[in-house]
């Protein structure tokens, strides 16, 4: 090779190559290595697969029937395009806000979800510290694997939120109510959009049950992922925040629980019995967000359930712009369903949604470390939130319009005779 007239070699000097061979010190902590590598919640949710038993991770990655509700989910948050404005002064952000009378750090909160404990020990113990250590609500469910008691010791100080299925015995739901006002939990998530379970394939296929079952196929499954059955076996047995102990499928808990005869009427009397705000969890149409909030609703949850309920349900982010222009002004109007970045909360934030819930990407990251996996979930969304709010050129999520999110169409209803 023929040097340029104007390269001039000469043999490096060692003080030059010092700096450019300084090597990372190793991470001897297991856990932590591989936490740290993880960027994304699809990352996450990598981990949590290789380190978790297929029925239990499949109940939490599954969904109804042919899973297209979660997919169409995840997809509406794809089909988007961001509008930034330049030159604004984004050298501080404020992810903060107020929902339902009280500040979160954050515009998400922890979802709640059943049988947490079930993907890994830890369980809703370590949501909670998590949750309380970011500032942000921790959601329990009425199918959680800790009581509503300990929930609290766990997170003492922190926003605590109860999530209540009617069930048919309607003097043992108010008990679950009574005991949550009790424990000083400060908001009540009616969910209303199961009068029976879905069909989760995933489940069926699996066997899933409670406590999980011991095959020759689950043996084989776990295998390769002692851990996970080393905690199970040697922890305290899976024990219910409405339950004592359940044996048998997850469908007969769940046929035994739900009741397909509530009505608004009863939505009515559960609120006159609690004494702290009430938000309504499962609406898919603007009608039914109109309702509840004639009913005096404090917050409505835009969900169809993860697309757990029922498939080929309508899109939560879809539905966003309508509701929040009908009843934005008289509720406070929270998004889950098929959120995985800080990119997706950002964007509901600004169609209209003025807080944002998590389930799967809480559960990935319990999965793929315990407590430490979603304190990890949590700073990724976070750092997440913080960079899309800078690069669309805003510092408060007041900020945030419609103006700074465009949803491009793909599935586009046909037009009726």
């Amino acid at each position: 090779m023929q040097d340029n007239k104007h390269t001039r070699r000469r043999v490096p000097k060692p003080r030059d190559l010092a700096p450019l061979m300084q090597f990372k010190k190793p991470q001897l902590d297991a856990k932590k290595r591989r936490l740290d590598a993880a960027l994304t919640v699809e990352d996450l949710r990598t981990i949590a697969k290789r380190r978790t038993p297929k029925a239990a991770f499949d109940y939490t990655d599954g969904s109804a029937e042919a899973e297209l509700s979660i997919a169409r989910a995840r997809q509406a948050f794809s089909d988007i395009e961001f509008r930034p404005a330049i030159l604004r002064d984004v050298s501080k952000v404020d992810t903060s806000c107020t929902i339902l009378g009280g500040r979160s750090e954050l515009p998400f909160g922890i979802a709640p979800t059943g049988f947490t404990r079930m993907m890994q020990t830890e369980g809703e113990y370590a949501g909670a510290r998590a949750a309380a250590r970011a500032g942000i609500p921790f959601s329990l469910s009425t199918m959680g694997t800790a009581s509503i008691e300990d929930v609290k010791d766990a997170n003492p100080h922190g926003r605590n939120w109860f999530q209540l299925y009617m069930w048919k015995d309607r003097e043992r739901s108010m008990a679950l109510v009574e005991r949550a006002a009790n424990a000083g939990y400060d908001t009540l998530l009616v969910t209303v959009d199961v009068p029976v379970a879905g069909a989760r394939l995933r489940d069926k296929r699996n066997g899933m049950s409670i406590p999980p079952a011991l095959t020759a196929k689950t043996v084989l499954n776990a295998v390769p992922r002692p851990q996970w059955w080393i905690d199970f076996l040697t922890t305290e047995p899976l024990a219910f925040a409405s339950l004592d102990r359940w044996s048998g499928t997850v469908a007969e808990l769940l046929d035994t629980m739900f009741d397909p005869t509530v009505t608004f009427d009863d939505l009515a009397w559960i609120k006159s019995q609690w004494p702290g705000k009430l938000v309504v969890k499962g609406i898919q149409t603007v009608a039914d967000a109109k309702a509840v909030t004639g009913l005096g609703a404090d917050g409505i949850v835009l969900s169809n359930h993860g697309g757990r309920q029922l498939d080929r349900a309508p899109i939560p982010f879809h539905l966003l712009p309508d509701v929040a222009r009908e009843v934005g002004a008289d509720t406070e109007i929270i998004l889950d369903t098929g959120i995985s970045s800080g990119a997706d909360i950002v964007a509901s934030i600004a169609l209209g949604a003025r807080f944002t819930l998590v389930g799967r990407a809480y559960l990935y990251g319990l999965m793929a470390g315990g407590e430490a996996g979603v304190d990890r979930m949590i700073a990724i969304l976070s750092e997440q939130i913080t960079r899309t709010m800078r690069l669309l050129g805003v510092s408060t999520l007041d900020e945030l319009g419609p103006g700074h999110v465009t949803q491009l169409e793909r599935l586009v209803p046909r037009s009726r005779a």
